[in-house]
């Protein structure tokens, strides 16, 4: 079992966990998995479930801001921005989505707001944010995706719409003769023993096309072409979806596929190298940790051909502690990726750690090793 030994003293005021005694942040040249990761003020890093967006010399962290205790799992305050030029040292840039006190907004104080992915359209000059989203009060039963922009990359993002996707159209990769819808009040409930690992859940696709797919856990890809794509768990969290997104990245263009049908995916990553694609994400466990997959695709709508665990050695079997959420490719050192992890902490919720590991290649495949400390290439 790995031990993540703890590098300050906690101290959680107001939201944050700092570090202390310290007065002054101590600059970091390195990366230590599971381990306090502070900010250019000393306190630790707030942006949980995030992406990475590189612009402009910069790159821009955005994630989920936590605070004490079980609350911490809903939206309090919104989504937390930090920058950096090197990867290990962060800038606090404040919160770029605020949450609202209307209480007839979508994302009104006390939603579930998670998994915030950004990415900028050239042809808008717009910054666009995706999110999965959930309406307060109301658990998981929404499985809505959010969106948002700005006009700079920390913000204020301004929010527009949020809702479920695709009402109304069939996957391209559905064959026409099995694009039927089942009659009313026929649609068996989901129990793990009607709908073991692997069935095709093609029934709760069909439930739901009238007034659209689920989306929870979730990502957006922008591909060498500028075509974006969002990648999410849908139909009950059994099957993914890859949707292309429109010329703008703010809606989905109708265009869809179904990929690992039954498979219950949830944490979706992907990355593109050496002109393939790879996909790593998770089992479906709630917030405890579960053996990472993954999977290889000639074409970002698959076929995707799944390659197993690409975690070794102790406590691959549990993805180190940790879930995946993003995977960063490296501006000025080709071929080198960071797989971005969170270590949940529900009961306390601010203090979720982040798991930030070097993928490696190994006979086509990605692979994962711990490592408590480690640098750049």
């Amino acid at each position: 079992m790995n031990s993540y030994p703890a590098l300050f003293t906690l101290t959680v005021l107001c939201g944050t966990v700092s570090a202390a005694p310290d007065t002054q942040a101590p600059l970091h040249d390195s990366f230590s998995p599971g381990q306090i990761w502070t900010d250019n003020n000393g306190v630790h890093i707030n942006a949980h479930g995030g992406g990475i967006l590189y612009d402009r010399g910069t790159y821009y962290w955005y994630g989920e801001h936590k605070i004490e205790g079980d609350a911490g799992n809903y939206a309090q305050v919104g989504v937390h921005c930090y920058s950096s030029k090197d990867l290990y040292n962060w800038k606090d840039e404040g919160i770029a989505l605020k949450v609202s006190d209307d209480a007839k907004s979508p994302i009104v104080k006390g939603c579930i707001l998670e998994r915030p992915k950004v990415v900028y359209n050239s042809k808008t000059g717009k910054y666009v944010m995706w999110f999965h989203l959930e309406l307060k009060g109301k658990g998981y039963g929404a499985a809505y995706a959010g969106t948002a922009v700005a006009d700079k990359p920390t913000g204020p993002f301004t929010f527009l719409r949020a809702g479920r996707v695709n009402a109304g159209q069939w996957p391209v990769d559905m064959q026409k003769e099995k694009r039927t819808l089942a009659a009313e009040g026929s649609m068996p409930k989901l129990t793990s023993s009607s709908y073991p690992e692997g069935a095709d859940l093609a029934a709760f696709f069909k439930r739901d096309f009238p007034g659209g797919q689920m989306s929870r856990d979730m990502t957006i890809f922008v591909d060498d072409d500028g075509k974006a794509y969002h990648i999410y768990s849908s139909e009950e969290n059994g099957t993914t979806h890859i949707a292309q997104l429109t010329d703008d990245y703010t809606a989905h263009n109708g265009r869809f596929v179904r990929a690992f049908p039954g498979r219950f995916m949830e944490a979706p990553a992907v990355f593109k190298h050496e002109g393939k694609y790879y996909f790593i994400g998770s089992g479906c466990s709630g917030w405890y940790p579960n053996a990472a997959r993954s999977a290889v695709a000639d074409k970002i709508e698959g076929p995707w051909k799944e390659l197993g665990n690409p975690c070794t050695g102790p406590r691959a079997d549990k993805t180190f502690g940790g879930q995946s959420t993003y995977i960063l490719p490296v501006q000025g050192k080709p071929g080198t990726y960071i797989f971005m992890a969170d270590i949940w902490k529900p009961q306390n919720a601010i203090d979720g750690r982040y798991m930030w590991l070097p993928i490696r290649f190994e006979d086509g495949k990605p692979k994962l090793e711990w490592k408590n400390r480690w640098q750049l290439p």
